[in-house]
């Protein structure tokens, strides 16, 4: 299996996280301390019906399918992670009842001018079906274009 570094041992939380937030859509940031050393997750608020009541036009969805990591709770966990000594490693969402897959929205949020917002973070993204996590891929930016990675879910996966 391909090295999934920028992700915890154990994926409960965040797995746990994105179960709660079903039917909509979930979602988080993973921080790495120094090169190898731990990472912890850290779970956000999907923040995407509070911007769509706002600006229908700019957001047209809800969070049953979208999700929008709010600018201000993500410059906290950046000034968070900087007094600890970490670093962003991954940026986390669910799918509720859709698949594990990088739908074009994400590529584009993630890569809006065909290079990658933040480079050398992975996208983690869950299926999550009637409430239960079922599948998880990583997805990360190599030779232009970002790469399918499949993670287990835990034992047995």
């Amino acid at each position: 299996m391909s090295d999934l570094g920028e992700l915890p041992a154990d994926l409960g939380p965040l797995l746990r996280h994105l179960e709660a937030c079903y039917p909509n859509e979930g979602c988080g940031v993973v921080l790495r301390g120094a090169p190898g050393g731990p990472v912890r997750v850290r779970p956000m608020e999907n923040a995407y019906d509070r911007y769509h009541a706002q600006d229908p036009e700019a957001f047209p969805r809800t969070s049953r399918t979208a999700y929008h990591l709010d600018p201000r709770e993500l410059l906290a966990v950046f000034r968070e992670a900087d007094d600890r000594g970490e670093a962003l490693a991954c940026i986390f969402h669910s799918h509720a009842d859709a698949g594990a897959y990088f739908s074009a929205m994400d590529r584009t949020l993630a890569a809006p001018d065909g290079e990658p917002l933040y480079p050398g973070v992975g996208y983690l993204v869950v299926a999550v079906d009637q409430g239960r996590a079922t599948a998880a891929r990583l997805y990360r930016f190599e030779a232009g274009d970002f790469r399918e990675v499949e993670v287990p879910l835990g034992a047995g996966d």
